[in-house]
């Protein structure tokens, strides 16, 4: 057996998996790879798809829900122009290199970027707290989960700005009040589905409010939310298998059950590693991720020996990104707590035979 602690697209449980798979043989006679979006049968699988986001987010009314395409980085120009006012002013907070990004395409569609707070003084392990937010800007944007450098929100930033956010990869896994929000995105393959769609989460009274001068039509919510997410043709397997995942969540208990199981693993793993001489944390204790959990050897000459140690035991994906070095453990939704304790039983073990 594998256990996939990689950062990239996500684990599914294995019934989604198999009924995806299906789908793509058989769906209603067709492939579902084959079939018109405009059809009967996938139109169906929209709208149930956007019904399963309202429902596990509990999404007031207000707003609209959209699967579109691009992943978070065309979001960052999507939020960016959609947000934009007369002021063309904008605060963000820089958190690492998705927020990094973010704020580069703001800057590049004219905006006035203001740097309210960030983490690059130590190599992002920390959440900025002392917010510098000017009241003149259009919205505050911010990267809720941060998956490279192992960082989390905690707490909404304070502010009455309108709030954008990219929650590509913590959405879904835990509780969240959609009004405080009035533009949400996320990119589906970390707690969704497979890539290829992209979640946003629009407050109605946003769309068609842009006072930017350059607009390309893809890049209007308004005018996907006209269309029900289908101005283009929309990413069908994409959507198709997020449906099943929104199904299989809410079977499940829903967000706040996966929430208790996402604190679960991330307490068992933190534990191990504040209590494991040979290794030690990145992140700020009280920032730590639950998505991303970023940790490094102290003893770089044992980093063969272990590599060794948690391949030999199934474990895949475990190394750290360049900007961090050492390991990084993503336990998304679908990640097993069996996972988690075989990851940690491997650290235990080896700190039995090397500490």
């Amino acid at each position: 057996m594998k256990h996939n602690f990689g950062a990239g697209p996500c684990i599914l449980p294995q019934e989604v998996f198999k009924d995806a798979a299906k789908a793509v043989l058989d769906f209603n006679g067709l492939s579902l790879l084959e079939i018109s979006h405009r059809s009967a049968d996938f139109v169906q699988v929209m709208d149930e798809a956007k019904d399963l986001v309202r429902q596990a987010l509990n999404v007031p009314e207000g707003y609209t829900v959209l699967f579109l395409q691009g992943g978070a980085s065309l979001g960052f120009t999507i939020a960016a122009l959609n947000m934009m006012r007369d002021n063309k002013q904008a605060a963000y907070i820089n958190t690492g290199t998705w927020a990094t990004g973010a704020i580069k395409e703001a800057k590049a569609v004219g905006i006035d970027v203001t740097i309210s707070g960030s983490s690059e003084d130590k190599n992002f392990s920390y959440i900025p707290k002392n917010l510098e937010i000017p009241t003149s800007a259009d919205y505050l944007h911010y990267t809720s989960n941060n998956t490279i450098f192992g960082t989390q929100f905690k707490n909404l930033p304070a502010t009455d700005l309108p709030l954008a956010c990219d929650m590509s990869s913590d959405i879904f896994s835990k509780e969240i009040n959609v009004a405080d929000f009035d533009l949400i995105y996320a990119g589906a393959q970390k707690n969704l589905g497979p890539a290829g769609a992209t979640l946003y989460i629009v407050k109605k009274d946003i769309l068609g409010k842009s006072s930017s001068p350059f607009m390309p039509k893809y890049l209007d919510l308004k005018n996907h939310a006209e269309k029900d997410s289908m101005m283009n043709t929309p990413p069908v397997f994409s959507v198709y298998t997020s449906m099943l995942n929104l199904r299989d969540l809410i079977s499940n208990g829903g967000v706040k059950a996966a929430e208790d199981r996402n604190n679960e693993k991330a307490n068992l793993l933190y534990a191990e590693i504040d209590n494991n001489e040979l290794f030690e944390g990145t992140a700020a204790i009280e920032d730590r991720s639950n998505m991303n959990v970023t940790f490094l050897m102290k003893e770089d000459t044992l980093k063969a020996e272990f590599d060794k140690m948690w391949n030999d035991a199934g474990i895949i994906g475990l190394k750290g990104h360049r900007s961090v070095g050492g390991y990084r453990a993503s336990m998304y939704n679908a990640l097993q707590l069996s996972s988690v304790k075989v990851l940690v039983d491997v650290m235990n073990e080896f700190k039995r035979t090397k500490g």
